[in-house]
């Protein structure tokens, strides 16, 4: 008898071996091959560090997303379970978008382990989450696409991420059917980004699910800047130069017409070696003897750099859910002038937003700073209330 996983990693190889040539909405291919967007793949149970330790069972998975370029992709992640009986809807859902931990697949979150290389910050979001599970939320977390799954990681590109945030939502209902379909975006910095590109795309992705809110702590944004940032900035750029080649290199998995070893100097391409063999504390330790006036070639063409980047931003996005979006006065990484921009403009697009920030709170603090209001905000979705909106 040929077991429900080995059909699933047979059909996951199917649709592996067309992503040249087959989109998942195309007649006769991925869908029916190995079903849609979120169907699952594998599954088996995940203990150790990247277990959510008051959950009753942890599960890593793959399931089918759709990538950058609109075909059928493999991605992994993990679905935590809260211990008791399931409510009679089911679970409530919490669909967690990380922020940035690097491009090689030994930076996906589900891989964490103590000491590993994005363990820094995986380790505080674990606790975070954590809490979110022993009060009897699933929370389900995605890789996104090429992070520990064959082929690169497209890093913030907003359709893929958000997509990725969806789908594992409904394949975590295939895999336990007491996970409800009522869910809740919620993610930080690169996975901000990505909660509010699902908060746009969501409902109308996945209808048989009831998005009822999204959260965005200190949401990535002006990617669309990258070049003349670090080609001007002079000193300013050091404590963000190790985005630089998580940026050039996830830029490069979406489009590869775009080089990005050809974009920088002698001097500088040891960041990429970095990014592709490591996470963000090994591309920080390689950035530290870049020097800061010698970064890009002088011949690099980065108008496609730029041009695709410009298709990555927030401010165009039309919000379909309640949306909270938070950020701390200290955030070097994500300032706050910019966070306001992009939520003037959201506001100006009609969205239900509400805007909070916090004095003296950095880029990773906010995670913990903001998490009573954040769970005040859900609480408020889920029985549909009214927000207290900033948008006026």
């Amino acid at each position: 008898m040929i077991s429900r996983t080995s059909r699933r990693v047979a059909a996951a190889v199917a649709a592996v071996s067309m992503l040249g040539i087959t989109s998942c909405s195309a007649t006769g291919g991925a869908e029916e091959t190995a079903g849609g967007p979120g169907s699952l793949v594998t599954d088996r149970p995940l203990t150790g560090t990247a277990a959510l330790p008051s959950a009753s069972r942890t599960h890593l998975i793959t399931y089918l997303s759709e990538g950058a370029d609109r075909r059928p992709v493999l991605v992994s992640g993990t679905v935590a379970i809260p211990d008791g009986d399931a409510p009679e809807d089911g679970w409530p859902v919490i669909s967690w978008a990380h922020g940035t931990t690097g491009v090689g697949d030994a930076c996906a979150p589900s891989a964490d382990s103590p000491g590993g290389p994005a363990h820094s910050y995986v380790g505080r979001t674990t606790a975070m989450l954590d809490r979110w599970v022993a009060d009897g939320y699933a929370v389900v977390q995605t890789d996104y696409e090429g992070l520990g799954t064959p082929g690169g990681h497209p890093y913030m590109n907003g359709e893929s991420a958000a997509d990725s945030v969806v789908d594992i939502v409904r394949a975590a209902r295939e895999l336990d059917p007491a996970i409800g379909n009522r869910w809740v975006s919620m993610g930080h910095s690169q996975g901000g980004h990505a909660a509010l590109y699902a908060a746009a795309r969501g409902e109308e992705r996945a209808p048989e699910l009831d998005l009822q809110g999204a959260i965005a702590l200190a949401p990535g944004s002006r990617t669309s800047e990258t070049a003349e940032f670090y080609a001007t900035a002079g000193p300013a750029i050091g404590p963000a130069l190790s985005f630089l080649p998580v940026l050039l290199l996830g830029a490069q998995a979406a489009d590869p017409a775009l080089d990005a070893d050809a974009m920088l100097t002698e001097e500088s391409r040891p960041l990429l070696d970095a990014a592709r063999t490591g996470c963000m504390d090994d591309i920080r330790e390689a950035a530290a003897s870049v020097p800061v006036d010698r970064v890009f070639a002088p011949d690099a063409d980065l108008d496609a750099l730029r041009e695709y980047y410009a298709g990555q931003e927030l401010e165009a996005l039309a919000l379909s859910v309640p949306t909270l979006v938070v950020q701390g006065t200290e955030d070097v990484l994500v300032s706050r002038a910019i966070t306001d921009e992009v939520t003037a403009a959201l506001c100006g697009n009609g969205a239900d937003l509400t805007y909070r920030v916090y004095e003296g709170a950095d880029h990773r603090a906010v995670l913990e700073e903001s998490f009573d209001d954040v769970r005040a905000f859900v609480d408020g979705v889920r029985a549909g209330a009214p927000q207290e909106g900033t948008c006026g």
